[in-house]
């Protein structure tokens, strides 16, 4: 059993599928620009829309642009790519679905755990309940859709426009980034997941070649945390 579950890992985060994702210089220089101009506008609305009192009917309109402030620049940075994983007897990568999933879920077990921890301790007891507050006060059917929306927009942005944009340890600063890009909430809590959950979703970046799997395993894991905090906060 650990064997299989060691060859699963090995091909979700580590092997790399073979694929030819080569810019021209010109192309690579672009995408370095457009990203590098996003990132700023992306971390500042971020820290605006979580300083957002909790119920406020602007939350919602804020996160939808921070949204589309991530895909947007995403897109206009350059092409992107669904993926592959793994490589089955025709030689033939598969488009990753269910790993990422049960990556996902995994991780959200892990951050779970980790709650129990953490809400022992007042400081960041206190950081991650701010955060639980807006799930509180908002409608779960809009909140549900805001956090996969935003889940899929930032892997576009991070793992897509970001990752291509880096030529040397794109999955180092590309985790970085989304980090610090994160910590413009003021939220310490938020930028500690932000680094773990980074760094999973650059690894599955890394061996796919594409953003199918960072975007199905982001956004199991923050729909997953989005019902689950509540209950330990």
């Amino acid at each position: 059993m650990s064997e299989l579950v060691m060859t699963w890992l090995r091909r979700a985060l580590w092997e790399m599928v073979p694929r030819d994702h080569r810019a021209t210089p010109a192309a690579l220089r672009r995408r370095q620009l457009v990203t590098a101009s996003f990132v700023v506008l992306g971390g500042i609305v971020l820290g605006l829309s979580l300083r957002i009192e909790p119920g406020s009917a602007w939350f919602y309109p804020a996160t939808l642009v921070l949204a589309g402030v991530w895909a947007v620049g995403a897109f206009a940075s350059g092409p992107l790519h669904l993926g592959r994983i793994g490589t089955g007897p025709d030689g033939v990568g598969r488009r990753p679905v269910l790993t990422p999933i049960a990556l996902g879920l995994a991780l959200a077990a892990v951050f779970v755990v980790g709650a129990l921890v953490v809400r022992e301790v007042p400081f960041l007891d206190d950081q991650v309940s701010s955060v639980v507050e807006h799930a509180d006060q908002g409608s779960w059917p809009l909140l549900v859709v805001i956090t996969a929306v935003n889940g899929v927009a930032e892997e576009l942005f991070f793992r897509g426009a970001a990752y291509a944009a880096i030529t040397r340890h794109p999955v180092v600063w590309t985790t970085v980034a989304y980090a610090v890009a994160t910590l413009a909430t003021g939220n310490v809590m938020l930028a500690f997941a932000a680094l773990l959950l980074g760094a999973v979703v650059g690894l599955e970046r890394r061996a796919s070649g594409g953003i199918l799997a960072p975007i199905l395993t982001h956004c199991t894991w923050s729909l997953t945390m989005l019902f689950a905090l509540p209950a330990l906060f």
